[in-house]
């Protein structure tokens, strides 16, 4: 039988995968309709801002890892708190770094999707980088 952690750990080696091949099919249905991403420094990302990242060429992620993950189980409703460890550019400027990442799931007809995303640096000083271009994660 199958676990919640299994099922949710699937999930997010799927979303993994998805990000590095810039697939917005499978990204797209990974995440619930009304999913939003808070990034490092602050920005809010809606699901088609999220995805145009993608869409438009603007974000490239060449190394993702999604490690050291806490997950917690709240009925149909799931936290994970993890590091996420990244190499990529936004707008060509690198964005790499180690962030502390929370996902919130959501079980609907029993299937797990991602409803958010929050990340922290986990360095106290961000990347010049960050500061030209707030929505690169």
């Amino acid at each position: 039988m199958t676990t919640t952690a299994d099922q949710i750990r699937e999930l997010g080696a799927t979303w993994v995968a998805a990000e590095l091949d810039a697939d917005i099919v499978t990204l797209d249905a990974l995440v619930t309709d009304d999913f939003h991403l808070v990034g490092p420094y602050g920005f809010v990302l809606d699901k088609q801002q999220w995805l145009d990242r993608y869409r438009s060429g603007d974000l490239a992620t060449t190394a993702l890892t999604w490690h050291d993950v806490d997950l917690r189980e709240y009925g149909e409703a799931a936290v994970s708190i993890a590091t996420q460890s990244q190499q990529a550019t936004h707008r060509g400027v690198a964005s790499n770094g180690e962030f502390r990442i929370t996902h919130v799931f959501v079980r609907a007809r029993d299937r797990w999707s991602i409803a958010g995303m929050q990340l922290s640096p986990t360095s106290l000083t961000p990347p010049a980088a960050a500061q030209r271009h707030p929505s690169g994660t």
